[in-house]
């Protein structure tokens, strides 16, 4: 708990919100806020070193935080799964202990009703399927979890984007003016220019873990059919996560290893060539 406890970092926003609140005598609200965004981050962090991820850093943020790690798409589904979820699901134990609670003398009513709002508001909005809250990473895993992982990314940030441009323009046509609510659209919004930007990044670690085999080999074969004239670039585009693929030539049945594959594509000489060359 304690490595996890150096992790945590608090973004400038926070900082700010926290202060604000301070200064106009919110302090125990503040202090609400704080103790249940930093609960959720825990669970998601938790939740990761208990499978051995590579976990880099936990920011808080106003509306949530960010569990970062080290891992780009070849741990199991499952696992991730059960990592995005340990979040959310910190929300249902805090609400409970709130009712617990009411009977004490030091935990009013109101502060029932304000910490039942900031745990509903946190969880709601987290799950909102837009990245990078949880919600959207639910539907990009899911989204990985049935077509090759390359597409997935594609579709996933595509659906993410029309999702927060439909909130963007609802909630500013009935919010216009309230500057919470743009602050957080502009942090999502810089998120998908900033994915965006990274989407090559992210697919070539994807396949170099897979490369190196740091997070094991899948013992689920898949095989990957192709014609003899397709570049090695497109094939790899058809890997999917919790498998290990062999490629077969449609017309005579040859098979090579997913390996001599990634190989292939990290070769400078080799990537655009025909995958059929692979097989002499």
């Amino acid at each position: 708990m304690i490595s996890l406890l150096r992790l945590v970092k608090v973004h400038p926003l926070f900082w700010l919100v926290l202060g604000t609140g301070i200064v106009t005598g919110y302090f125990k609200e503040v202090a609400m806020l704080f103790s249940i965004v930093f609960i959720h981050e825990m669970g998601h962090a938790v939740m990761a070193r208990k499978f051995g991820w590579r976990l880099t850093k936990v920011e808080l943020l106003p509306f949530g935080g960010v569990a970062e790690t080290e891992e780009y798409g070849n741990r199991p589904v499952k696992e991730e799964l059960l990592v995005v979820l340990a979040g959310p699901i910190q929300h249902l134990w805090l609400m409970g202990l709130s009712f617990f609670l009411l009977p004490m003398s030091w935990w009013s009513a109101a502060d029932h009703q304000v910490f039942l709002f900031h745990n509903l508001t946190i969880l709601l909005f987290n799950l909102l399927p837009v990245k990078p809250l949880d919600g959207g990473k639910l539907v990009f895993v899911l989204q990985s979890a049935l077509m090759p992982y390359r597409q997935a990314m594609t579709v996933s940030f595509y659906f993410s984007l029309a999702v927060l441009a439909a909130l963007s323009v609802t909630a500013l046509a009935l919010l216009p003016f309230h500057l919470n609510l743009i602050v957080v659209l502009a942090f999502l919004a810089i998120h998908h220019y900033l994915e965006w930007r990274q989407r090559h990044f992210i697919f070539m670690r994807f396949l170099i873990e897979r490369r190196d085999k740091k997070t094991g080999v899948p013992e689920k074969l898949r095989p990957v059919f192709v014609s003899g004239n397709e570049q090695v670039a497109d094939v790899i585009r058809q890997f999917r996560r919790d498998c290990r693929h062999v490629i077969i030539k449609k017309d005579s049945g040859d098979a090579a290893e997913e390996q001599t594959v990634v190989d292939a594509f990290f070769h400078k000489d080799k990537r655009m060539c025909p995958v059929g060359s692979l097989f002499l």
